[in-house]
């Protein structure tokens, strides 16, 4: 999807917003694990800025996070990547500005579809935090079961 199909998604009246200009604008790979450790650790370091939390298909949140909600989110996807992502490179977490970012992008492994587009439709990101407020990241098909649960399953222990 490209930045204006958001908005055109919502009937087209609503602009561009920071959030949308930022996930369809450029980003950099993080090919390399030590690149995805060095950012988390950044980010568990985060105890002043306030990262939003979304999940493809899930509901836009009211509010950041918490930087101790932070930390688990963190650590939750970290884990889940770890498990799900047996590679030797990563190449699915990609951020704006990787010394200093504002929007990290991160794929779920097991929804990565086909890079040549032959499956008919953008996959969107797995999960995306930022600093601006989200909009909801829409997905043509729905996120399998066991992720729905996961999601719903650490949502509650970031507000529980």
């Amino acid at each position: 999807m490209s930045g204006l199909s958001y908005a055109a998604a919502r009937g087209g009246e609503t602009p561009v917003t920071a959030f949308e200009s930022k996930l369809n604008g450029t980003l950099y790979g993080l090919m390399q694990w030590a690149d995805w450790e060095q950012l988390q650790h950044t980010l568990r370091s985060e105890v002043s800025t306030r990262w939003y939390v979304t999940a493809a298909g899930a509901e836009s949140p009211d509010a950041p996070l918490t930087p101790d909600a932070l930390r688990q989110v963190v650590d939750a996807v970290a884990g889940l990547l770890k498990k799900d992502h047996l590679e030797d490179y990563l190449g699915i977490v990609y951020v704006d500005d990787v010394a200093d970012p504002t929007l990290i992008k991160i794929y779920d492994p097991n929804n990565l579809g086909s890079s040549c587009g032959s499956i008919g439709y953008k996959v969107q990101p797995g999960w995306v935090l930022s600093l601006d407020p989200p909009v909801r990241v829409t997905t043509p098909v729905p996120l399998p079961g066991n992720r729905q649960r996961w999601w719903a399953s650490l949502r509650a222990r970031l507000v529980g």
